[in-house]
Protein backbone atom coordinates (compact mmCIF):
# COMPACT_ATOMS: atom_id res chain seq x y z
CA UNK A 1 0.00 0.00 0.00
CA UNK A 2 1.41 3.37 -1.04
CA UNK A 3 1.20 6.48 1.09
CA UNK A 4 0.09 9.75 -0.42
CA UNK A 5 2.53 12.71 -0.43
CA UNK A 6 0.27 14.66 1.91
CA UNK A 7 0.49 12.03 4.63
CA UNK A 8 4.23 11.45 4.42
CA UNK A 9 6.31 12.68 7.37
CA UNK A 10 8.58 14.74 5.15
CA UNK A 11 5.69 16.73 3.67
CA UNK A 12 4.31 17.53 7.14
CA UNK A 13 7.77 18.57 8.32
CA UNK A 14 8.10 20.93 5.35
CA UNK A 15 4.69 22.48 6.06
CA UNK A 16 5.57 22.93 9.74
CA UNK A 17 8.89 24.50 8.83
CA UNK A 18 7.21 26.98 6.45
CA UNK A 19 4.54 27.79 9.05
CA UNK A 20 7.11 28.48 11.78
CA UNK A 21 9.16 30.66 9.45
CA UNK A 22 6.09 32.70 8.51
CA UNK A 23 5.15 33.01 12.17
CA UNK A 24 8.69 34.19 13.01
CA UNK A 25 8.64 36.78 10.18
CA UNK A 26 5.22 38.04 11.33
CA UNK A 27 6.52 38.35 14.91
CA UNK A 28 9.62 40.29 13.79
CA UNK A 29 7.47 42.65 11.70
CA UNK A 30 5.08 43.20 14.64
CA UNK A 31 7.94 43.93 17.07
CA UNK A 32 9.51 46.31 14.54
CA UNK A 33 6.21 48.15 14.01
CA UNK A 34 5.50 48.53 17.74
CA UNK A 35 9.08 49.66 18.41
CA UNK A 36 8.94 52.22 15.60
CA UNK A 37 5.62 53.68 16.79
CA UNK A 38 6.78 53.84 20.43
CA UNK A 39 10.39 55.03 20.10
CA UNK A 40 10.47 57.19 16.95
CA UNK A 41 8.73 60.57 17.45
CA UNK A 42 7.04 62.30 14.54
CA UNK A 43 7.73 65.73 16.03
CA UNK A 44 8.66 67.46 19.26
CA UNK A 45 7.84 70.95 20.40
CA UNK A 46 6.36 73.38 22.88
CA UNK A 47 2.81 74.72 23.14
CA UNK A 48 1.41 77.31 25.50
CA UNK A 49 -2.12 77.94 26.62
CA UNK A 50 -4.58 77.68 29.48
CA UNK A 51 -4.91 74.20 30.97
CA UNK A 52 -8.65 73.59 31.01
CA UNK A 53 -8.92 69.86 31.72
CA UNK A 54 -6.71 67.13 33.12
CA UNK A 55 -8.09 63.80 34.30
CA UNK A 56 -7.47 60.08 34.56
CA UNK A 57 -9.76 58.20 32.19
CA UNK A 58 -10.49 54.68 31.05
CA UNK A 59 -12.17 51.45 32.04
CA UNK A 60 -9.49 48.78 31.74
CA UNK A 61 -6.47 50.96 31.02
CA UNK A 62 -6.39 54.19 33.02
CA UNK A 63 -4.65 56.97 31.09
CA UNK A 64 -4.03 60.64 31.88
CA UNK A 65 -5.71 62.92 29.32
CA UNK A 66 -5.90 66.69 29.15
CA UNK A 67 -6.90 69.67 27.07
CA UNK A 68 -5.38 73.09 26.73
CA UNK A 69 -7.04 76.17 25.24
CA UNK A 70 -4.75 78.02 22.85
CA UNK A 71 -7.04 80.91 22.04
CA UNK A 72 -9.13 83.54 23.78
CA UNK A 73 -12.45 81.95 22.90
CA UNK A 74 -11.32 78.37 23.44
CA UNK A 75 -11.75 77.60 19.75
CA UNK A 76 -8.28 76.06 19.49
CA UNK A 77 -8.15 73.06 21.79
CA UNK A 78 -4.96 71.01 22.11
CA UNK A 79 -5.68 67.49 23.38
CA UNK A 80 -2.84 65.52 24.89
CA UNK A 81 -1.94 62.43 26.91
CA UNK A 82 0.61 61.85 29.65
CA UNK A 83 2.22 58.48 30.24
CA UNK A 84 1.68 57.12 33.75
CA UNK A 85 5.46 56.78 34.17
CA UNK A 86 5.76 60.62 34.05
CA UNK A 87 4.69 61.07 37.68
CA UNK A 88 6.28 64.53 38.11
CA UNK A 89 4.49 65.83 34.99
CA UNK A 90 1.17 64.42 36.23
CA UNK A 91 1.64 66.09 39.61
CA UNK A 92 2.50 69.47 38.06
CA UNK A 93 -0.46 69.34 35.69
CA UNK A 94 -2.85 68.51 38.53
CA UNK A 95 -1.61 71.59 40.42
CA UNK A 96 -1.71 73.93 37.40
CA UNK A 97 -5.29 73.37 36.22
CA UNK A 98 -6.87 76.62 35.13
CA UNK A 99 -3.51 78.37 34.74
CA UNK A 100 -1.45 79.36 31.74
CA UNK A 101 1.18 76.68 31.07
CA UNK A 102 3.96 75.80 28.65
CA UNK A 103 3.94 72.13 27.61
CA UNK A 104 6.86 70.24 26.07
CA UNK A 105 5.54 67.38 23.97
CA UNK A 106 6.42 64.67 21.52
CA UNK A 107 4.08 63.53 18.79
CA UNK A 108 4.01 59.90 17.73
CA UNK A 109 2.88 58.55 14.38
CA UNK A 110 0.13 56.60 16.13
CA UNK A 111 -0.80 55.68 19.68
CA UNK A 112 -1.67 52.48 21.48
CA UNK A 113 -4.87 52.17 23.49
CA UNK A 114 -2.97 51.52 26.72
CA UNK A 115 -0.94 54.75 26.36
CA UNK A 116 -3.71 57.27 25.73
CA UNK A 117 -6.19 58.72 23.25
CA UNK A 118 -3.94 61.36 21.70
CA UNK A 119 -0.78 61.15 19.61
CA UNK A 120 0.68 64.05 21.65
CA UNK A 121 2.50 63.04 24.85
CA UNK A 122 3.62 65.62 27.38
CA UNK A 123 7.23 65.31 28.55
CA UNK A 124 7.55 68.52 30.58
CA UNK A 125 5.42 71.33 31.97
CA UNK A 126 6.03 74.73 33.52
CA UNK A 127 3.82 77.61 34.51
CA UNK A 128 3.89 80.59 32.14
CA UNK A 129 2.41 84.07 32.17
CA UNK A 130 -0.60 84.75 30.04
CA UNK A 131 0.01 87.12 27.11
CA UNK A 132 -3.46 88.65 27.54
CA UNK A 133 -2.80 90.16 30.96
CA UNK A 134 0.78 91.35 30.56
CA UNK A 135 1.41 94.98 31.44
CA UNK A 136 3.29 96.77 28.70
CA UNK A 137 6.43 98.49 29.83
CA UNK A 138 6.59 102.14 28.90
CA UNK A 139 9.78 103.82 27.85
CA UNK A 140 10.92 106.78 30.04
Amino acid sequence: METSPASSPTFLNKVKKIFYRLLFVFFIILVGYVSFIYYVPFSTGVRTGELIRFSKRGVLFKTWEGEMSQGISGAQIFSFSVQTSEKDVVEKLENLQGKYVKLNYLERYRTFFWLGDSRFFITGVEEDTTPYMRVKETAP
